[in-house]
C-alpha cells in the first residue's frame, strides 16, 4: 500500500468532492456528506508546502515541496503569522531537528509540528512558539504513553506514569496559556437569566456576610 503523500490527499479530496455518488456509493448520506465536507475543508485550505529533511555532509538540510522555494518560504511564513526571516530560519530548524535523531530523519514529525501550527492559525511569533510547544509534548505524551503500555517492572510503572501525568498538564497549561494570551488575560462572566420575586432586590456585585448590628 502506498503511503499518503500531500499531492495524493489533495488529488483523494478532488476525488472525493466531484465523484462521492461513484466512489461513495454505498454510503449513507449522512457518510456522504461528511466525506464532502472534509473534501471541502481540503480544498480551501491554503497551507504551506511540506518540509523535506535530510542529513547531507553532517548537516541537517531542509527543502520543501514547492516549485518556487521564495514562495515556500512566504506561504510557511504566512503560516507562522511572522514576517521575520530570522524567526523563520530558527523554528522551521528547531522543528526539522525535533524530526531527526542523530543520522536518522523523520520528515512526519517536522511535518506534524507545522500542522499544528496551522491549526492554531497563530497571529503572532508568540502564538507560533507555543503551537509549536504544543505539538513536541504532544509527541512526548504519545511516546510516554505507549511506554507505559509496554513496562516490564513497577518501578518502570510509575517512572513512566509520572512522566506521563507531568506532559499531558503542561499541554493543558499550554492551551489555557493560548487561550489567555488571544483573550488578553481577560475573563468574561455572562448572565443569562436573573429572577426576583415579588418583594425582593436583585443585587449585582460582590455580597459578604455581615455581623449583627
Amino acid at each position: 500500500m502506498a503511503a499518503n503523500t500531500p499531492d495524493s490527499i489533495k488529488a483523494d479530496a478532488a476525488l472525493m468532492e466531484t465523484q462521492v455518488d461513484h466512489v461513495f456509493s454505498k454510503l449513507t448520506d449522512a457518510q456522504r456528506e461528511r466525506v464532502v465536507s472534509v473534501a471541502r475543508r481540503a480544498k480551501e485550505r491554503t497551507a504551506g508546502p511540506e518540509m523535506a529533511v535530510e542529513v547531507k555532509d553532517g548537516q541537517l538540510a531542509i527543502t520543501y515541496g514547492h516549485e518556487n522555494a521564495y514562495a515556500a518560504v512566504a506561504l510557511l511564513m504566512a503560516d507562522m503569522g511572522t514576517c521575520d526571516a530570522s524567526f523563520f530560519n530558527c523554528v522551521t530548524n528547531q522543528m526539522a531537528n525535533i524530526g531527526s535523531q542523530g543520522r536518522k530523519v523523520d520528515d512526519t514529525a517536522s511535518n506534524f509540528l507545522m500542522a499544528v501550527v496551522r491549526a492554531v492559525q497563530p497571529r503572532d511569533e508568540l502564538e507560533t512558539l507555543l503551537a509549536v510547544q504544543m505539538g513536541a509534548i504532544h509527541n512526548a505524551t504519545m511516546m510516554l504513553a505507549r511506554r507505559l503500555n509496554h513496562v516490564e517492572t513497577i518501578p518502570q510503572q510509575d517512572a513512566a506514569e509520572r512522566a506521563l501525568n507531568k506532559l499531558a498538564r503542561t499541554y493543558a497549561m499550554q492551551m489555557e496559556a493560548l487561550k489567555r494570551y488571544r483573550t488578553g488575560g481577560q475573563q468574561k462572566v455572562t448572565v443569562e437569566h436573573v429572577t426576583v420575586n415579588a418583594g425582593g432586590q436583585a443585587i449585582v456585585g460582590a455580597v459578604g456576610a455581615g455581623g449583627r448590628g
